[in-house]
């Protein structure tokens, strides 16, 4: 295995043609990797990482969740499976508007998908309740997203097809492999119920289940996990000055990273966050509380904005558990 000597990347520039940018990140060589990740024969570069090994959580086979890569939908009117109550991941690209049930996502995590001629990965790690959309373009050319088996702080890393680099899904950055440092792109997205995906995108569509795989989709494998004591697979320092498993809405906006959690914002919304609004209104069903996500308690629909009003524009966020917020932004402020 070769090796580099320690290096510091101190790029900050946007690369056009591939939606990348390169973070500020340390590069850190000179790690072997386990053992157990040479017998699964990975093609990703080890000479190059932002993490140390040790921070890498084995857990199940490279693609054993499996993506969805060939994605089928069905316009949102014909959709008669799916209790309205039911969230969904929505993503709106030059008027093609598309929903991702949270019914699918839990057992597939990740869905490589072309909206409005973009190419995109949604992807949803429900162990940190964190659902986010990415550009998937590398140098022009679209590349496929698929599931590590690993985590890091309990979060879903991904990896790319075409470089075997691994991705941090929560912070979108290359971690592990040849494009470590760099970030990929994120693309606006929001989680709300069915219902409210029918009345605001009335031509939108819904994604299908893979025929290939079969699942019991629409129950809930995590059963009472949002009201957990202690997150599965996390063996970080917990939060004390909110409950680990509080849901909070995380603005994305880089250098403006700002949060309320849930049960603020259920009891004062609207609420200002700096320049942007953050709304609430209720009739969206937890996907991670009661064994039928149906049946899960209602925990409402968030919507965050810049510019309030006729010229108001959808803000790139997230909605995280606390536990997870402070491990990947431990000096995030939380409105609560």
């Amino acid at each position: 295995m070769r090796t580099r000597t320690l290096l510091t990347l101190a790029l900050s520039v946007v690369v056009a043609t591939s939606g990348i940018q390169t973070a500020f990140a340390q590069l850190l060589t000179e790690q072997e990797p386990p053992r157990r990740w040479v017998n699964e024969q990975w093609q990703t570069d080890f000479s190059m990482a932002v993490i140390p090994f040790g921070d890498v959580g084995n857990v199940l086979g490279r693609d054993q969740i499996p993506s969805i890569d060939n994605p089928v939908f069905l316009p949102i009117a014909q959709e008669t499976t799916i209790p309205g109550i039911e969230p969904v991941a929505s993503v709106e690209i030059d008027g093609d508007a598309r929903a991702y049930p949270l019914r699918l996502l839990m057992w597939h995590e990740i869905v490589n998908d072309t909206v409005g001629g973009k190419a995109i990965a949604v992807t949803y790690c429900p162990l940190c309740n964190t659902t986010l959309v990415f550009g998937r373009e590398f140098d022009g050319e679209a590349v496929e997203f698929g599931t590590s088996g690993k985590l890091s702080k309990s979060n879903l890393i991904m990896y790319d097809r075409t470089s075997w680099t691994w991705w941090q899904q929560f912070t979108g950055e290359g971690i592990v492999g040849e494009r470590s440092g760099e970030l990929l792109e994120l693309v606006p997205s929001r989680i709300m119920s069915l219902d409210l995906f029918e009345e605001t995108y009335p031509d939108g569509q819904v994604l299908q289940p893979d025929p290939g795989v079969r699942r019991n989709f629409g129950a809930n494998p995590y059963v009472n996990y949002d009201e957990a004591f202690r997150p599965f697979l996390f063996d970080g320092v917990l939060p004390t000055d909110i409950e680990p498993m509080e849901r909070v809405v995380i603005i994305k906006v880089k250098g403006e990273e700002q949060a309320v959690s849930l049960s603020y914002l259920a009891e004062n919304a609207p609420v200002m966050l700096g320049k942007y609004e953050v709304r609430w209104t209720a009739g969206q069903a937890s996907a991670l509380g009661a064994s039928v996500i149906a049946r899960g308690k209602d925990i409402g629909n968030v919507q965050v904005v810049e510019n309030p009003g006729p010229n108001e524009s959808d803000v790139i966020h997230d909605i995280s558990f606390a536990f997870a917020a402070r491990a990947f932004l431990p000096d995030l402020e939380i409105l609560q």
